[in-house]
C-alpha cells in the first residue's frame, strides 16, 4: 500500500487491474463459473439489503419522487445512446455495427451503477430508483428499439422483471423494513460496508472477464478489427460521460445528483444484454453481436471505478462538478 501511494497509484484501481489480469490468465470455467455466478447473486442480493437498511425511509421516498433525476438518466440511456450508436455504426461493418447499436439500446446496469454511486458519495436512493426503473422499462423498450433500428427476430421475456424484483428490489425493501431496528448499526459500520461494495465490484469484474475469455468472445476478431472496436467503445463511453455531465449542469443538479446521473447514465447492462441477445439474434450471430457489449462493459467498470474512487478520496468541500471529472 505504501509503495502504491508513493507511485500515486490508487490501490483499488490496482486491485481491479490485477483482477483483470488474473481473469485473463486463469478464467473460471465449468463448475467454478457456476459457483462464481451463484456467489455473485448472493453478494449482490445482500448488498441491496444493506442499501435498504442504510437508507432512511424518508430518503428513499425522496429518491423515488425525484422525477427530474430519473428523466435525465433515462434521456442519456434511451435517447443519447441510440443516436451515438447509429453514428458509431457507420465506422464498422456488419455484424459489429449491429452489436454497437444493440449495446446502445440496452438499459443501465443496476448493481454496479448503484455501487459506484454509493462509493462516490452520490445520491444513492435516486440511483437505486433510476437504475431499477431503467431495467424495468428496458425489458419492453430495448427489443422495440432494436427491432426499429436493426434487423432482429424474436421477442422478449418478462422474466427479467421477476429477476429484478426478487434479486434487487425485494432485498432492498426488506432492508427498508428492518431499517428501524438495524439502521443505526449498519450506518455505524460504513467503512467495512464500503469495502464490501468494492469487493462486489471486483467479483463482477472477474466474473465478466472470465466469461469473455472462457467463451472465446475475444477471439472472434482480428487484432486490427478489435482495435477499431475498442476505440469506438471508448469513444462511446467518453461521450456518454460528457453528455451525462452536460445534462446535469443544464438541470442545475447538486453534486450528489450529478454523480448519480454520471454513473447510472453511462452504464450499460451486461446482465440484461446477454439474455436479450440470445432471444433477439440468431444463434450463430449472438457471440459477435454481444462483443461490443462485452468490451464496453470492461471499459465502463475500469473507468467508472476510477472516477468513483476519485470522488470518494476528494474532500467534500473540494468536490468538482461531475461534468468536469467526466
Amino acid at each position: 500500500m505504501r509503495v502504491l501511494t508513493r507511485l500515486h497509484i490508487d490501490p483499488y484501481i490496482a486491485a481491479i487491474l490485477c483482477t483483470v489480469g488474473i481473469a485473463a490468465v486463469f478464467p473460471a470455467g465449468g463448475d467454478a463459473s457456476r459457483v462464481l455466478h451463484h456467489a455473485g447473486t448472493v453478494a449482490i442480493t445482500l448488498l441491496f439489503f444493506f442499501y435498504g437498511a442504510r437508507l432512511s425511509t424518508a430518503e428513499a421516498l425522496r429518491g423515488l419522487r425525484h422525477w427530474r433525476l430519473h428523466a435525465a438518466i433515462s434521456s442519456v440511456t434511451f435517447a443519447v445512446f441510440p443516436v451515438l450508436g447509429i453514428a458509431c455504426s457507420l465506422f464498422l461493418d456488419d455484424p459489429l455495427s449491429t452489436g454497437v447499436v444493440f449495446l446502445c439500446v440496452l438499459p443501465s446496469t443496476v448493481q454496479s451503477s448503484i455501487t459506484l454511486t454509493s462509493i462516490a458519495g452520490g445520491n444513492e436512493a435516486g440511483a437505486i430508483c433510476s437504475a431499477s426503473l431503467s431495467n424495468l422499462v428496458g425489458v419492453v423498450l430495448t427489443p422495440l428499439m432494436a427491432a426499429a433500428l436493426i434487423s432482429v427476430e424474436g421477442g422478449f421475456s418478462l422474466g427479467s422483471i421477476g429477476d429484478i424484483t426478487l434479486r434487487l428490489l425485494l432485498p432492498f425493501l426488506l432492508g427498508q423494513a428492518a431499517q428501524r431496528w438495524i439502521g443505526d448499526q449498519v450506518r455505524a459500520r460504513r467503512k467495512p460496508l464500503s469495502l464490501y461494495d468494492r469487493g462486489v465490484i471486483l467479483l463482477v469484474v472477474y466474473t465478466a472477464f472470465s466469461q469473455g475469455v472462457a467463451s472465446g468472445v475475444w477471439d472472434e476478431l482480428a487484432p486490427p478489427e478489435l482495435g477499431v472496436l475498442a476505440l469506438v467503445t471508448v469513444g462511446l463511453l467518453a461521450v456518454a460521460l460528457g453528455a451525462a455531465g452536460l445534462l446535469s449542469r443544464l438541470a442545475n443538479f447538486d453534486d450528489a445528483d450529478r454523480i448519480a446521473v454520471l454513473f447510472c447514465g453511462s452504464q450499460k447492462s451486461l446482465a440484461s444484454g446477454l439474455p436479450m441477445a440470445t432471444v433477439l439474434f440468431a444463434e450463430a450471430s449472438v457471440s459477435t453481436a454481444v462483443l461490443p457489449l462485452m468490451l464496453y462493459h470492461q471499459f465502463q467498470l475500469l473507468v467508472c471505478s476510477w472516477l468513483a474512487q476519485r470522488y470518494a478520496t476528494r474532500p467534500a468541500h473540494g468536490r468538482e462538478p461531475a461534468e468536469a471529472t467526466a
